[in-house]
This record gives structure tokens, C-alpha cells and sequence, in this order.
């Protein structure tokens, strides 16, 4: 049964975190391999489900020591149609993964303890490579292509659905749409490049506005994910009224680009306490950040960081 799918906890006052790095924590530090960067196989294996239970309970357990919500985010982000096709997984076989990682979350709800608001959230990526925008879909396109795996969550205890790194408007705009026909609450997430700019080259500010005008403002929220603070925090600095609108943060611990990234062969694990103080001062940029968490070469040990300096604070 869903919990907050009505009523998101995340507009009260209630600070959460969220997990960090799924895919780099996975390939670096637990040695695995992850054909096509996807987590959602290691759904189909009680060795691979251990895994993900360590994972984020190692998450859970900073939430409860420093007193917030937490967000659950399935491991779901490459679980769609066509990354599925790449690793020979069915329509039918993806419906069954996904609406199994709801279950798996809804467990690990269920066990968490002291630790409350507790939200489980749908997750879910970009159709293509989040970082290159040349095979952009139109607004339509994409909303009957996510509407698929919006569809097997619709049918689950999810809360709601979030679609990270995302780099065009078109994107964004077809998972809200999609998303509203089935009633369920959804946040999008633009990633940026080093200059503050989707990578198609919309600036941040206009994509948030541009999709709201565009969606009569029906996202819950917005986030920006995979890129340092340092990338998008001129952007946030020289905002105005949309600023407002950003509920969450997933940042990269890396200042490399997106390209580069690619190309490292080494994990890049930045400073966890540096990007706690950057956290704190996003903060103070933006009026309603709630969700706080990390993306590539982020750990525990980061969002540990970024509760360290966030959390006493909120509560003042």
C-alpha cells in the first residue's frame, strides 16, 4: 500500500537524504561488473539483492543517526525498454524487475526502524546517454517511451517517480506528462555541464521554467544531479524566481566533465567533507532544498558528510 503518494513529505519542513553513487559504488568499491552501468540485474539474484540491502542500509542507518527522512530510490534507472534490449531483458522480464525493486524497497521500509518520513521513490533514467543530447527525443516521443516503466511503478506501493540526468527539456516534459496520467507525483532532474548548461546547451534556469510552462507546473519539484557543485552554483547564484522550484541535489564529488569522467579509469572520489560545506551553502541558496544525496563517485561517506552539515542546521 502506498504511503505518501498523496501527501510527499518533502513539502514540510522535513529534511531528507538519499542514497549516493549506486553504479560507481558498485563497480569501484564492491568490485562488480555492470554491463551498460545497470544496476537493476542484480534484482534477479539473492546474492545481488544482499548486495543492495548492504547498500542502502549503510544509507538508512546515516538517516537515523542524524535525524531526517530518507528517500528510497529503486535501483531502476537503466531498467527501460531499450537499455533492457541491450542486456536481453524482455518487456515482460522488465516489468517483473521493476515492480520487484518497489518490493524490495517497501521491505526495506518496513525495517528501518525510527527512521521516518520514509518515501520510495521509482527511478528512473534517460532514454539514451544522459550526457549526450544527439539523439534528443520530442516531447511525445518521450512520453510514450517512459510512460511504459511509469506504468509497471503505477501499479506498486512506489510514492512517486524521479528521472534523473536528464539533458533536454523535451525529456523531462514527456516523464511529467506521463507521469500525471497515472497520478503519480514526479521529480526531473537536469544534469549539467561545467558551465551551468544542459548538455544541449539550455541554461539551467531556462529548462526549469521552459518545462514548467510547459507541464502547467506539474512536477513536484526539481533537482539538479551528476555534476559538482561548482559546475551549476553561478547559475543558482545569478536565479531568481525558479530557484524555488529545485527540492533536490544528487552532485557528482568529481569537478571533472562529463567527458572526462568517461574517460577516467579511476574512481574519482573528490573530498566528502568539502562537498558537505558545499551542500551547506546550496543551502542557503535555495530556499527549498529538502533532498539531499550523491551521484558519480559519491558514497556513504559523502552523504555522511552533507548530513554533518546540513542536518543540525535544518533543525535550528
Amino acid at each position: 500500500m502506498t504511503t505518501y503518494r498523496n501527501n510527499l513529505p518533502q513539502f514540510d519542513n522535513s529534511l531528507m537524504l538519499t542514497d549516493s553513487g549506486l553504479e560507481t559504488t558498485l563497480i569501484f568499491h564492491d568490485g562488480l561488473d555492470l554491463p551498460a552501468f545497470a544496476a537493476y540485474p542484480l534484482m534477479e539474484t539473492p546474492e545481488g539483492r544482499e548486495t543492495l540491502t548492504r547498500y542502502y542500509r549503510r544509507h538508512i542507518s546515516i538517516a537515523a543517526d542524524h535525524g531526517t527522512g530518507f528517500v528510497l530510490e529503486a535501483p531502476t534507472w537503466r531498467a527501460s525498454r531499450d537499455w533492457g534490449a541491450q542486456l536481453g531483458h524482455s518487456p515482460e522480464d522488465l516489468a517483473r524487475i521493476n515492480r520487484a525493486a518497489i518490493g524490495f524497497l517497501s521491505d526495506l521500509r518496513g525495517a528501518a526502524g525510527s527512521v521516518r518520513p520514509m518515501v520510495i521513490s521509482g527511478n528512473i533514467g534517460p532514454r539514451g546517454d544522459g550526457y549526450r543530447p544527439d539523439s534528443a527525443m520530442t516531447a511525445a516521443e518521450a512520453e510514450r517511451y517512459h510512460a511504459e516503466q511509469i506504468g509497471w511503478f503505477a501499479q506498486t506501493d512506489v510514492d512517486m517517480v524521479t528521472a534523473v540526468t536528464l539533458s533536454t527539456v523535451a525529456e523531462g516534459v514527456g516523464v511529467i506528462r506521463a507521469a500525471k496520467k497515472v497520478g503519480l507525483p514526479v521529480v526531473v532532474a537536469y544534469t549539467v555541464e561545467t558551465d551551468g548548461h544542459l548538455p544541449d546547451g539550455t541554461p539551467l534556469g531556462r529548462a526549469f521554467e521552459e518545462t514548467d510552462a510547459r507541464t502547467d507546473c506539474a512536477a513536484a519539484y526539481f533537482m539538479v544531479n551528476c555534476a559538482h557543485p561548482d559546475h551549476f552554483r553561478d547559475a543558482l547564484e545569478a536565479g531568481s524566481g525558479w530557484l524555488k522550484r529545485i527540492g533536490g541535489v544528487r552532485a557528482n564529488a568529481s569537478r571533472l566533465s562529463h567527458a572526462e569522467l568517461d574517460e577516467a579509469e579511476e574512481l574519482d572520489a573528490g573530498n566528502p567533507a568539502e562537498l558537505g560545506r558545499d551542500y551547506a551553502r546550496l543551502r542557503r541558496l535555495l530556499p527549498n532544498l529538502k533532498v539531499l544525496g550523491g551521484c558519480c563517485g559519491t558514497d556513504h561517506r559523502h552523504v555522511e558528510a552533507i548530513a554533518d552539515c546540513c542536518a543540525a542546521s535544518h533543525a535550528e
